[in-house]
Parts: C-alpha cells; sequence; structure tokens
C-alpha cells in the first residue's frame, strides 16, 4: 500500500500551522470497484464524476491522451484520483486553463488533484448538493499542504 504524507511546513500554501495533516493512501486494486459509491454515492448523478475527472484533465491537458489512474482517500474523509506516474520521478504534466489564462507544470498527482477540484466544484454547482462541496473542500485542504499548491492554485483559480 502506498501512502503519500504532505508535509505542511514545506509548502508556501500550508495552512496555519496546528492543523491536522493530511495523508493520502493509494486505493488497493481489489477496493477500487467501490471506491465511488462508498465515497460520491449519495451525491445526485455521482457515476457521472469519473467521466467528467478524465474530460477535464482532456481540457486542462493538451498531451493527455487517457491512461490508467490511481484512486486515493484521504485521512479528513476526502478522495481523489490521479493518473499513474510513470516510473520517471521528474514526470511533469503541463496543463492550461483557458477560463483564467493560467498554465502550470506539474506531477500527475497534482494533475489529478487539479482536474478533480475543477469535476467537484462544477459538479458541486450544478446539483446544488452540500456533500459534494464538502468533498470538495477535503481536496482542497489536501491540495492547500501539497508542494506543488502553488501551480494547483493557479490552474483551478
Amino acid at each position: 500500500m502506498k501512502t503519500l504524507s504532505q508535509n505542511t511546513t514545506s509548502s508556501a500554501c500550508a495552512p496555519e500551522t496546528g492543523l491536522q495533516q493530511l495523508v493520502a493512501t493509494i486505493v488497493p486494486d481489489e477496493q477500487r470497484i467501490s471506491f465511488w459509491p462508498q465515497h460520491f454515492g449519495l451525491i445526485p448523478q455521482w457515476v457521472t464524476l469519473e467521466p467528467r475527472v478524465f474530460g477535464w484533465m482532456d481540457r486542462l491537458c493538451e498531451d493527455y491522451c487517457g491512461g490508467i489512474w490511481n484512486l486515493y482517500t484521504l485521512n479528513n474523509g476526502g478522495a481523489f484520483m490521479a493518473p499513474e506516474p510513470d516510473d520517471d520521478d521528474d514526470e511533469t504534466w503541463v496543463l492550461f486553463n483557458v477560463m483564467n489564462g493560467n498554465r502550470a507544470e506539474m506531477s500527475p498527482e497534482a494533475a489529478g488533484i487539479a482536474a478533480c477540484l475543477m469535476t467537484y466544484s462544477h459538479h458541486a454547482c450544478r446539483t446544488e448538493c452540500y456533500a459534494m462541496t464538502v468533498h470538495y473542500y477535503r481536496l482542497r485542504d489536501y491540495a492547500l499542504q501539497h508542494p506543488e499548491c502553488s501551480a494547483i492554485m493557479r490552474i483551478i483559480d
């Protein structure tokens, strides 16, 4: 099991000290089938979330052409997905948001976080579902502690 921990003191976007350090844990293959209904099952139209994340990535990243995605849970109750990285630790993705004119280079995980935040925000507005808004803020809290916080925020601004 892969666990990613973000150090809140190393990020320029880190929230106030004393807040819970958020940890992302990869979902094992045998639990992938229950991921969406378990975390989003009470949200209207939840079955559209995964393809909408793919759609956002396609809009944000010119070079995106599909692939395998990892699913993650957060210790604050949040959940997200991100493209599986290549074996190259220095892999970067270039994202451009035509709605705000911002461009940023980031890791596959950060790109997935940005695509999920865009999806969650739009889905919360579309469905007017408070639970979806809660999911957005749980992931945003993790993004604020992420080493690539500035790049993520530039894309979702």
